[in-house]
């Protein structure tokens, strides 16, 4: 399972231990609200990172290694991009104000970073030992790319009834109020939960859930743990700076769920086709998961909203004379 010496696992830990540090202790250690300058330079700074180091492992492990990474950085970078619009839902809903939201994110880094390498470990050593479940995650993708391609608008969420949110009124006393960035704070001489960790909560949840789709996804590109590991890593650790940097424009990307639903389609194929004489090269599958992205980003940006309006609503109108035809019998 472990490829590499544990001087690298060490190193890469260290190094991003370092950068969370660095980024609450020193760039963040006041709330403030976060620029789009600033989400900017933080969001070009984590993809110069992920270069960089792909760039090291072509260095040391050659071209297939350093493609395996880059897939595999694309793949989680644009599947966690669709977090971003339920980060959305989660701050309007809960009226988190933009001063205090980069605490909330951060926090919730560090558990997506935990969670993603439990599920990591523990779904290399599965297919290590039973190799017949890719086929299992491939399937899923597939499903689950076809689902979200015909079903792409929000559902209204009611946060209040999300499950994490239950457990941890059942486990604390939560107030209505906001205390500044705390998660805990005193009321009454007792202390009790504040809103912003419902906030934390509904954040762990929500990426809990996204991680099924995602990390299914990945190994589809490799076995290789480190590689997984720390691809997804890179990918996770620039999503807050890509959150403050679109977030006020990502209703404008009308087609990237239609991208990311040919993604986990394309990746679900590629997992089913490990094993067969049509195995798709790695290198394919970097062009084309780059592709995809590249395409439903400029579609989103050159057509205009009113336009796909009217495509769905021809298309609805097509479905609905279809089903009102009646069927001509053969017999």
């Amino acid at each position: 399972m472990f490829e590499e010496p544990l001087w690298m696992w060490g190193a890469f830990l260290v190094f991003i231990a370092a950068m969370l540090a660095l980024d609450l202790g020193v760039f963040n250690k006041e709330s403030h609200r976060v620029t789009s300058k600033e989400a900017a330079i933080w969001s070009s700074v984590w993809i110069s990172l992920a270069m960089v180091f792909s760039g090291i492992v072509y260095l040391m492990y050659g071209q297939t290694k350093a493609t395996e990474f880059l897939t595999g950085f694309l793949i989680e970078k644009s599947l966690s991009v669709d977090n971003l619009f339920v980060f959305v839902l989660i701050f309007t809903y809960f009226k988190v104000p933009d001063l205090y939201q980069h605490r909330v994110l951060f926090w919730g880094v560090i558990g997506a970073i935990v969670m993603r390498a439990i599920f990591i470990f523990a779904g290399v050593a599965l297919m290590h030992q039973f190799h017949w479940i890719i086929y299992i995650f491939g399937g899923f993708l597939i499903y689950t790319g076809i689902k979200l391609f015909f079903n792409k608008e929000e559902a209204d969420a009611d946060f209040a009834e999300n499950w994490g949110v239950r457990i941890a009124k059942k486990l604390f006393k939560v107030t209505d109020r906001y205390d500044g960035d705390k998660f805990f704070t005193v009321e009454n001489a007792k202390r009790v939960a504040t809103p912003m960790f419902l906030v934390l909560v509904v954040i762990e949840v929500s990426d809990l859930i996204f991680a099924v789709d995602s990390i299914p996804a990945i190994f589809a590109v490799t076995d290789d743990v480190f590689i997984l590991f720390t691809s997804n890593i890179f990918a996770i650790m620039g999503l807050r700076s890509l959150y403050f940097l679109l977030a006020n424009v990502m209703d404008k990307f009308i087609y990237l769920k239609t991208g990311l639903a040919v993604i986990l389609t394309f990746v679900g194929v590629k997992m089913c086709l490990a094993d067969t004489p049509y195995k798709i090269p790695s290198e394919i599958s970097l062009v084309v998961v780059l592709g995809v992205l590249i395409l439903s980003i400029v579609a989103s940006l050159l057509l205009p909203k009113e336009v796909k309006a009217k495509l769905e609503h021809t298309a609805e109108e097509m479905q609905h004379r279809a089903e009102e035809k009646p069927v001509e019998s053969k017999v």
